[in-house]
């Protein structure tokens, strides 16, 4: 990534100086050849011109992506909050919504888990949004597909809750196997499940996570959403507390 915002730097660098004079006048070949050798000499003598550049495009690729971050939230409040396809835990009325897009075969959400989980028994007021991010394969997809059919047996998140510690905290690939295992340990109604697998709301809800997660301008999991705030990765659980003590306040 350096290296390529590196290139990127001194191209930059380049059509800056040699491009700028083109506007007045087009130069022959030798005439922009001279130019170009005269750029690379001094990027060659002043190498940290490059650092500058580097510097100053990643600070306005941030910038541009917490931009789109901001008003993906608010432009999609409405679904990342209060959508009818998505699992609901905590305080169904908490004066504070967190939104997690996860993956089961994420290595960092697995760990991130306890985050959750702690804010969940700690935070009274707290209304925790889980949504289906499979971003990792085809195992992926399975294991969320299984999740969402869970989803539509259980009202109150319970005994979902229990089958996603089963799926995200055990070992190994998750996949449809796995999950299946996972839902009937945790007692679901596996006729059912298998029949509403293939149902229009799986289908309906995992298209809206990814929609919406495109949206917002998500690039990973674990990814947050609370209040206004967008926190990308497992940041623990300070971080995470932090931002609902803020979006409290």
């Amino acid at each position: 990534m350096r290296l390529l915002l590196r290139s990127t730097a001194a191209v930059l660098c380049l059509a800056a100086i040699a491009g700028a004079p083109a506007r007045a006048q087009s130069f022959n070949d030798a005439q922009r050849g001279e130019i170009e050798r005269i750029v690379k000499d001094y990027l060659v003598a002043h190498p940290e011109v490059l650092q500058e550049a580097m510097s100053e495009l990643e600070k306005r690729q941030s910038a541009a992506e917490l931009e789109k971050q901001v008003a993906g939230v608010k432009q999609n409040k409405e679904v990342l909050f209060n959508s009818t396809h998505q699992v609901t835990l905590g305080n169904p009325k908490g004066d504070v919504t967190m939104v997690e897009f996860f993956d089961y075969n994420c290595g960092y959400c697995k760990k991130a888990m306890g985050d959750m989980l702690t804010l969940l028994e700690t935070d009274p007021k707290l209304k925790v949004v889980l949504k289906e991010y499979p971003v990792l394969g085809p195992g992926s997809l399975e294991a969320a597909q299984v999740a969402v059919a869970a989803r539509m047996q259980d009202k109150t998140g319970k005994k979902y809750l229990d089958f996603h510690q089963r799926l995200l905290g055990g070992h190994g690939t998750a996949d449809k196997a796995r999950a299946l295992a996972a839902a009937k340990d945790a007692g679901f109604d596996m006729a059912r499940l298998e029949k509403d697998m293939a149902s229009d709301e799986v289908r309906e809800t995992l298209k809206e996570n990814m929609k919406v997660a495109d949206a917002i301008g998500l690039n990973g999991t674990p990814s947050y959403i609370i209040g206004s705030d967008v926190v990308i990765g497992a940041q623990g659980y300070d971080v995470l507390k932090e931002k609902v003590d803020a979006a409290r306040k």
